[in-house]
């Protein structure tokens, strides 16, 4: 990653929403261990009162609580072919007017093997995502659906031949998906021979078997094969006690990993936003979290 990047903190709204592929990556790794991404359900508006009744949708509220990126998991419940239906925001038919919307890049979960359509990590589907805006593709694995690192290189090799240089493909499992096997720091290096340019690692403290060594040493790793780390809480532990944040927190920190992602588990289809929050200051202080914050609220549709 180029040292003339910009920092992802010091973008405003319109260049954050404006952010995608090796540009976003770049931006990640110049922030130096200071950025949050958020996960949702790409259908969910879990504050609202009742179904229909409006609210915010969940990715503007972890937005609002300090998150940089925007990840949509499941999103085939929100796309009918042609455009994407979102409770308490409405209806867009690119990534990209959402994005500019939300004032956030948005990236989109896909998957190897039998999977709907629109969320299968094969070049066909994932270029469509790409055309409509999509900042970035974390190929990743779903609780209960097998995924393997093995079939995780395959398809990030297939997706990068297919889709070219430029797209931001991070790659890796946040748990083990149905198919426990070792993270090595192997596995995760093989990774990025097959074209990631940022892995996905579950943070100490939250899978068995992940220690501080183990994760110290893959990190080091990969970024020098060249790829960003994000590290990941995506085994519950999204909606766990607000004690739990500096543990995870700083152990994040001390691994050395470059982005911060917080799962979809608690609040239906969404993290616990004050747990993103508290976790937010501890690793970039209150005034970066604050800005951040300050820069959500909806932005114009084009």
């Amino acid at each position: 990653m180029t040292s003339s990047a910009p920092r992802i903190l010091d973008l405003d709204r319109e260049q954050l929403a404006a952010l995608r592929g090796r540009e976003l990556t770049a931006a990640v790794a110049a922030a130096e261990g200071r950025t949050v991404v958020g996960e949702v359900f790409a259908e969910r508006a879990a504050l609202s009162a009742y179904p229909g009744a409006g609210g915010v949708h969940n990715a503007e509220v972890v937005a609002a609580f300090g998150a940089d990126i925007i990840v949509l998991n499941m999103i085939e419940r929100a796309w009918d072919g042609e455009r994407l239906t979102l409770p308490g925001l409405g209806v867009f038919t690119s990534i990209a007017d959402l994005a500019a919307v939300l004032g956030r890049p948005v990236g989109v979960n896909l998957e190897p093997g039998d999977v709907p359509e629109v969320r299968r990590a094969e070049p066909e589907y994932a270029g469509r995502l790409i055309d409509m805006g999509a900042a970035m593709l974390c190929l990743t694995a779903n609780p209960g659906t097998g995924g393997s690192y093995e079939g995780l290189a395959r398809v990030t090799e297939e997706l990068r031949r297919g889709l070219g240089d430029d797209v931001a493909l991070w790659t890796g499992k946040m748990h083990h998906a149905g198919h426990p096997e070792r993270i090595t720091v192997g596995r995760l290096t093989a990774l990025v021979d097959a074209g990631a340019d940022g892995v996905v690692l579950p943070l100490p403290g939250t899978l068995p078997g992940v220690t501080r060594e183990l994760a110290a040493e893959a990190v080091a790793a990969v970024q020098d094969a060249g790829a960003v780390v994000m590290g990941a809480i995506g085994t519950s532990q999204e909606g766990a006690h607000a004690n739990v944040v500096p543990q995870l927190a700083l152990t994040a920190k001390e691994i050395g990993v470059d982005a911060h992602h917080f799962g979809d588990s608690f609040i239906p289809g969404m993290c616990d936003p004050e747990l993103l929050y508290a976790y937010s200051v501890a690793i970039r202080g209150r005034r970066h979290t604050w800005n951040r914050m300050a820069l959500g609220g909806r932005g114009r549709r084009a």
